[in-house]
């Protein structure tokens, strides 16, 4: 067996109302000034107002960041660190998806490190943990709250970054259904496939290992059960429950053992032209998937089997076709489309999506199939040619 690692978070608290737990997890953090970080969005629904009043209640100080952007650059997480270090914190709660978690995460790491963000992007390591994080999903997708990663946006290069470290794994984690349960349909749909790419590319990965495959089938098990539920009925707590877990659980399996060409793949889609990352990694998940089965059937067999999908007495090619198919099945009930033309996507920008694409050499490297430049382009011509 290959050595593989695993970082862990400190605490994973869950369950319906779990937010409550709140207070009492930013004390045994030892802190004083909280900074709570979230965006425009879910600042707007008001869904921090009940984090905020615990921790005021609780006799801390507590400020607000609340102007994350979807897909944020350097430059507006620098922007968001200055409003930090401004606070004196020394707790940061993100309370919202992946975009507020992954920039707690960053200006956690930026305020106890000598080296700036745009050094962290060009590949220096910080040496220090940050201040401490505590993580408060609002979507069941990302993971962010689990991993040792963070994306940032580099508009010069037109590409995101992944920066990874286990120094930013979070202090404590709250799984509270509730607090999901406002998510509009699509960005169900979107932040949900998201989370069952990361488990299924993590169980095919060069790196999978013995753990991370625990989390990934238990992952993928739940996405099955609960994600056309959450889709049609977001009040079912229940069903939001399984989604966070699943979530959570491809965060756990990507410390491990990271993900492979559908994120590599997606990143020039976000990065070029500005496609949400939950939408361009679900549009390119049953075509990559496709290309990527004959080099793994037993594991395309095992995630079947954990889909509960009917094997029986069928080949495993028979199975890898049917675990596929029920890939275009979750696209198409839950309505994921994206109409690439309107996006300035056509067939003439596949070569600079391949370019870009195939900078993307610590997930590349990490799929089960050696892709070619030839063999991303056809995958690129297979998603313009289904979403238009």
């Amino acid at each position: 067996m290959s050595v593989f690692s695993q970082g862990s978070i400190r605490k994973i608290v869950g369950g319906e109302n779990s937010i409550a737990e709140l207070p009492s997890l930013a004390k045994d953090l030892n802190a004083k000034n909280v900074v709570v970080v979230t965006d425009a969005g879910v600042f707007a629904t008001g869904l921090v107002n009940k984090p905020i009043q615990l921790l005021k209640d609780a006799g801390l100080n507590v400020s607000v960041i609340n102007d994350v952007p979807p897909e944020p650059s350097v430059a507006q997480v620098n922007h968001i660190y200055e409003q930090a270090k401004n606070f004196s914190c020394d707790l940061l709660v993100a309370v919202g998806g992946g975009s507020s978690m992954d920039t707690t995460k960053l200006v956690s790491l930026m305020l106890k490190n000598k080296c700036t963000l745009e050094e962290m992007v060009r590949g220096t390591k910080p040496v220090e943990r940050g201040v401490p994080t505590l993580m408060v999903p609002t979507t069941a997708g990302t993971g962010s709250e689990a991993t040792p990663n963070a994306i940032v946006l580099v508009p010069e290069e037109n590409l995101k970054v992944g920066i990874v470290t286990d120094l930013m794994i979070a202090d404590c984690v709250i799984l509270d259904p509730a607090m999901t349960a406002g998510l509009p349909p699509h960005i169900t749909a979107n932040t949900g496939i998201d989370a069952l790419c990361h488990l299924m590319e993590c169980y095919i990965s060069k790196k999978a290992n013995p753990l991370s495959d625990t989390f990934a089938l238990q992952g993928i098990k739940l996405v099955a059960q609960s994600i056309r539920e959450c889709y049609k009925n977001g009040s079912n707590l229940k069903a939001r429950e399984k989604m966070l877990l699943a979530a959570c659980y491809g965060g756990i399996c990507i410390a491990s053992s990271s993900t492979t060409a559908i994120h590599a793949l997606s990143y020039p889609l976000g990065g070029r032209y500005h496609i949400p990352h939950g939408l361009a990694n679900a549009i390119l998940m049953p075509l990559v998937m496709d290309a990527n089965k004959d080099s793994c059937l037993d594991k395309y067999y095992d995630m079947a089997v954990a889909m509960e999908l009917d094997v029986t007495g069928k080949t495993k090619e028979q199975v890898a076709d049917m675990f596929v198919k029920e890939l275009y099945a979750f696209n198409s009930d839950l309505n994921i489309k994206c109409n690439l033309q309107e996006k300035g996507i056509s067939e003439d920008v596949i070569p600079e999506l391949v370019e870009g694409a195939s900078k993307v050499t610590r997930l590349l490297g990490n799929n089960p199939k050696a892709f070619t430049h030839e063999e991303m382009a056809e995958i690129y011509r297979k998603l313009i040619a289904a979403n238009k």
